[in-house]
């Protein structure tokens, strides 16, 4: 009797602590948190999370209402309830008798919770991310059953309730990518054409509707606490997604997120963190998004136009190709637009002067085909294009076959280079990016510090470039004076605006005087041919030796009389020398 005693003591003793232990962060009914940088947020007992408003990156007077992990010094948002439509700076969360209610400064409701028929009377921040919102006995709401883009360890999902990622790294607005168990049982990974709920077909699937096991599909899906992800069936059986966990769940948190570019990734990240450590990648589905995502009515991946390849840690990177740009330079993963119009009213002269093509190995865009063509060798394809208005890019593929396609183009891609697939986009003329867009891998950097960085760099170009014309004018006037020292003292200029020519220059452009094209009283004329310029036939007038003083008068006036006379091998002066005791005239040279 006394054995039987002494555990129910126990249990008695101990349950004050236990409960005590509960009770760290409830908050009850009244309770309320504002939003700014200095706010209060209500933290888990262990401390791991914490729940509250957290201020966005890149917009200072903005916050979202989120749970985090507060432990870790990037504080990971693990559930967020406001991503479009982020509270304004002064906004207040209330813990009422209905469940949460956010209202903005203004009164404008941003948010509530949504709970079940009931009255709340308190909430808590419970140490497994889980904030529950408690009527009596009853779990009324509770963020777990309301998930954004991550599921946490203890979390079960169960059939329709879906992830959806966010539109970008520090966009918290409803992405393009969704993770549901459908009511078949089924656990997919798909895009949704924004903005509107149509869900397009999976590019990655767990099947459990249509195996041999199809009388027991799926109906739930379970992150337990040691780090597993699992479809766990009707009949208790289970669908494993996450390969065997090394790593104790006492020693690393765990979560699986649904990335902004739809790959869903389990991550770990030491719990004992010296400030340096990050989060570590487990394991991610699709092997390749870029070339698993079905073709159909969107966009695919990325953006229309264009292009999806894939990094080595299999995250996806988009690009515009040349002649392309982003509509939302903010945004890599967006749509690109032509930096040109592609029309078909009559333009301004041949499409072979306006337009050339860019060209792209192993790269398509599936559908969007308006024309097929066969047998066509690539010439003909790129022709065909060339000279087609409504043609924006063409595929050679396969020896013979050409596919032309219109804008806007869809489910960018590689393809396999066994289909020898050559891509002709066409690109108006002359259009040249200032860097390569076709797989960019560029952050986007936050725009204070870019407009700093701008401001200091403009500055110190406006101070080179005064240096460097300074520096230019001192040195061209030292060289015309330098010039001037060394002219010969009885050199007199010619007035005129003809080319002067060194003696050496005509010596070599006459071939040391060999070919001769007549004489004159002045003196011998010979062919010559002057390789750097415009003209390059000459004819080249050697003047009988000056050594007498007006010898320099009848030169000048050779220049400026014979200048204005016709020869039928002489048609136009176009310059002289005045070299030493040397005087040669160089006229334009016309066979008969």
């Amino acid at each position: 009797m006394a054995l039987g005693i002494f555990p129910l003591i126990s249990f008695l003793l101990l349950l004050p602590v236990w409960a005590d232990a509960q009770t760290v962060g409830n908050e009850k009914v009244g309770a309320f948190l504002s939003a700014d940088e200095n706010s209060d947020s209500w933290v888990s007992p262990s401390g791991d999370f914490a729940f509250g408003f957290h201020q966005l990156s890149n917009n200072k007077n903005l916050f979202l209402l989120a749970i985090w992990y507060n432990k870790i010094p990037e504080n990971t948002l693990v559930w967020y309830a406001n991503g479009d439509s982020p509270a304004p700076r002064g906004s207040k969360l209330q813990l009422a008798d209905r469940g949460f209610v956010l209202n903005s400064p203004q009164g404008e409701l941003l948010w509530n919770s949504e709970s079940r028929s009931g009255v709340v009377d308190s909430g808590i921040m419970d140490d497994s991310g889980n904030f529950k919102l408690l009527g009596g006995s009853s779990i009324l709401w509770e963020s777990f059953k309301d998930p954004a883009d991550t599921v946490l360890p203890s979390q079960i999902l169960d059939k329709g309730v879906a992830l959806s990622s966010r539109q970008s790294e520090t966009n918290f607005s409803k992405g393009r990518f969704q993770m549901v168990l459908q009511s078949d049982g089924d656990l997919v990974l798909a895009t949704v054409n924004l903005p509107s709920k149509h869900v397009n077909d999976p590019y990655y699937k767990i099947v459990t509707a249509g195996d041999s096991n199809s009388s027991s599909p799926g109906f739930q899906l379970v992150f337990n606490e040691s780090g597993y992800l699992f479809v766990l069936r009707e009949n208790e059986e289970r669908s494993v997604l996450t390969p065997t966990i090394t790593g104790s769940a006492k020693d690393l948190y765990y979560r699986a997120t649904l990335d902004f570019d739809g790959v869903f990734i389990l991550y770990s990240h030491p719990k004992a963190s010296t400030g340096n450590d990050t989060w570590t990648s487990l394991w991610s589905e699709p092997e390749n998004i870029c070339t698993s995502t079905p073709v159909g009515a969107s966009s695919g991946v990325c953006g229309f136009n264009s292009i999806c390849s894939l990094n080595s840690d299999k995250r996806p990177s988009c690009g515009c190709p040349r002649g392309y740009a982003l509509v939302d330079p903010s945004n890599q993963y967006g749509n690109c637009k032509p930096n040109f119009t592609l029309s078909c009213e009559e333009e301004p002269g041949p499409v072979e002067d306006l337009y050339e093509f860019e060209v792209l190995t192993n790269v398509g865009w599936p559908l969007g085909d308006y024309a097929l063509l066969e047998p066509f060798t690539e010439d003909q394809c790129r022709q065909s294009c060339l000279h087609d208005c409504m043609c924006a890019v063409a595929i050679s593929r396969e020896g013979d076959k050409c596919w032309k396609k219109r804008l806007p183009l869809t489910n960018g891609r590689p393809v396999p280079s066994h289909f020898g697939a050559k891509a002709f986009l066409k690109v108006r003329k002359g259009d040249r990016p200032p860097f390569s867009p076709y797989f960019p891998n560029q952050e986007i950097k936050n725009q204070e510090t870019l407009i700093l960085a701008l401001s200091v760099l403009l500055g110190m170009s406006v101070f080179f470039i005064f240096i460097l014309v300074t520096a230019t004018c001192l040195g061209f006037y030292f060289i015309y004076q330098k010039r001037l020292k060394l002219l010969p003292k009885n050199e007199v200029a010619v007035e005129t605006n003809l080319r002067t020519f060194t003696y050496k220059e005509l010596e070599n452009a006459t071939n040391e005087f060999k070919e001769e094209l007549g004489r004159g009283s002045f003196g011998i004329v010979y062919k010559g041919t002057l390789p750097t310029s415009y003209v390059s036939q000459v004819a080249v007038k050697r003047l009988n030796t000056v050594v007498h003083d007006h010898a320099e008068k009848e030169f000048k006036t050779e220049v400026h009389v014979i200048g204005q006379t016709h020869h039928r091998n002489l048609v136009r002066l176009l310059g002289f020398c005045d070299d030493g005791d040397n005087r040669l005239l160089v006229y334009e040279y016309l066979s008969n």
